[in-house]
């Protein structure tokens, strides 16, 4: 069963459930009909009441009496019942040539009430036979009067089933019959709910199947409705769109860095070779250009790490559950601005911090901080004043620089992006990319603006509470 398809499998059990309750519906119209047919003839025996003359008839055939018989037996049921008398011994009366139900014990014994069982006769008919004792009412005098038997009588009324058996078999067969048919109906209907049921699922097959052979996640199925099949097809097509636009982010990410790598790999290459040849060639390079080209060696060096650090910071997975924790953001800001202070030694800071606990990834969140205030100071003129302000979870950082273009503040965020203004100053442009990735982490928003005024305003938005005292 496991074997087979979920199409064949769904046909089975619609087959199989209509089976079974055509096969209980046939069987109970059948017992319904046999037990309405038997009930019939039950009441028919219970209503037929031998005439005295001819109880006597079979008491005086019962003694041998046969002789004294003065003329022909009245026909007294043409409706096919017959009927005999039980004697206490177990002997029976019948017409002579009559067919005989063997009497049971109990019919024997009988002395109140009534028994109603199947038997069969001595000539092998099954028969219903309804056993009672009473005294049978005086009749009418018929044209040959036999006395009335004196002391009540246990007598035995049977009538043949043949009749009912052979109706019961008919309904058997139609039933039957029915019921093939209703299988095999409910087999090919259950075929076609199967394939209409499934065809969403076959649409979702094929594209899944798709995309594990071609890679291609830009692959949608197309979705009517609001059933669970439905639900199914729009989280798969919003499953395939979040891996396309991660695909799409790692390769630009990859393609990024190589373009940022390849500026300070060029330029190390040919202050290298540049000393290289030097040493090669015997031509030695003046002390003042060698210190100047090993300093710029050295600063090449120190911005492919930042780039590396940046790569490994933004590429590096949101950890869950154990690096998440409860932490004191306004230590961490105050810690972030002391490192602003040594960066820029001739700047002015303002600073005001209320006590604010964040759940989420401390060195991220440190990171976001610390890039913030770097940006800061970067673009403040000397002397100029940092503002830093910490309340309600919401911490903002202002300068006096110049401040953004309006027309490059939708970009501030993206990887890799610098300004054309800043393009001279040290930097990766993954400064702010990683700041709006670690708020996202902790829940959080971000935004840049420019301050009225002139300047720059950053604003990070942090949920949390303050720490209990």
């Amino acid at each position: 069963m496991r074997r087979r398809s979920l199409r064949s499998r769904l046909t089975l059990l619609i087959a199989a459930a209509v089976a079974l309750a055509v096969a209980v519906s046939a069987a109970a119209c059948w017992l319904l009909a046999r037990a309405e047919m038997r009930d019939q003839i039950a009441r028919s025996l219970t209503r037929l009441r031998p005439a005295a003359d001819q109880v006597a008839i079979a008491l005086r055939d019962c003694r041998g009496d046969e002789t004294q018989r003065r003329g022909p037996r009245p026909d007294w049921d043409p409706s096919g019942r017959s009927w005999q008398i039980v004697a206490p011994d177990g002997t029976v009366c019948v017409w002579a040539g009559s067919a005989q139900v063997r009497p049971s014990a109990a019919e024997r014994a009988l002395t109140t009430g009534s028994i109603l069982r199947d038997a069969v006769t001595t000539d092998g008919t099954s028969v219903l036979v309804h056993t009672t004792r009473y005294v049978p009412a005086p009749g009418p005098p018929g044209r040959f009067p036999e006395p009335a038997p004196s002391a009540p009588v246990t007598i035995s009324v049977f009538r043949s089933t043949a009749e009912m058996d052979q109706t019961l078999g008919i309904l058997a067969v139609v039933f039957g019959s029915v019921s093939v048919l209703g299988v095999a109906g409910a087999a090919v209907a259950g075929l076609w709910l199967a394939r209409t049921a499934l065809r969403p699922v076959a649409r979702l097959t094929r594209a899944v199947e798709h995309v594990a052979r071609t890679e291609d996640l830009t692959v949608t199925i197309p979705v009517e409705g609001e059933d669970e099949i439905a639900r199914l097809g729009r989280s798969f097509n919003t499953m395939t769109a979040a891996l396309s636009s991660s695909q799409e982010r790692q390769r630009r990410l990859v393609a990024d860095a190589g373009h940022e790598l390849r500026t300070p790999l060029t330029s190390l290459r040919t202050n290298i070779d540049l000393l290289l040849r030097s040493e090669a060639t015997g031509r030695a390079i003046e002390p003042a250009a060698k210190r100047r080209l090993l300093a710029n060696v050295k600063e090449q060096f120190e911005e492919m790490s930042s780039l590396v650090g940046d790569l490994l910071e933004l590429s590096r997975e949101a950890e869950s559950g154990e690096s998440s924790a409860e932490i004191d953001f306004h230590e961490v800001v105050a810690a972030a601005v002391e490192r602003a202070r040594r960066r820029g030694p001739g700047l002015r800071f303002d600073v005001g911090l209320d006590p604010w606990q964040v759940h989420g990834d401390a060195r991220g969140l440190h990171r976001a901080a610390v890039n913030v205030l770097d940006n800061a100071v970067k673009f403040s003129p000397p002397g100029g004043l940092v503002t830093v302000r910490l309340g309600n979870g919401v911490l903002t950082v202002r300068d006096e620089g110049p401040g953004i273009p309006q027309d490059e503040l939708p970009h501030v965020f993206e990887r890799f992006w610098r300004s054309p203004s800043a393009r001279g100053l040290p930097g990766s442009g993954l400064g702010l990319a990683i700041v709006a990735q670690a708020v996202r982490d902790a829940g959080g928003r971000v935004s840049v603006e420019n301050a009225p005024g002139g300047g720059t305003l950053a604003t990070l938005e942090l949920p949390g509470t303050p720490p209990s005292a």
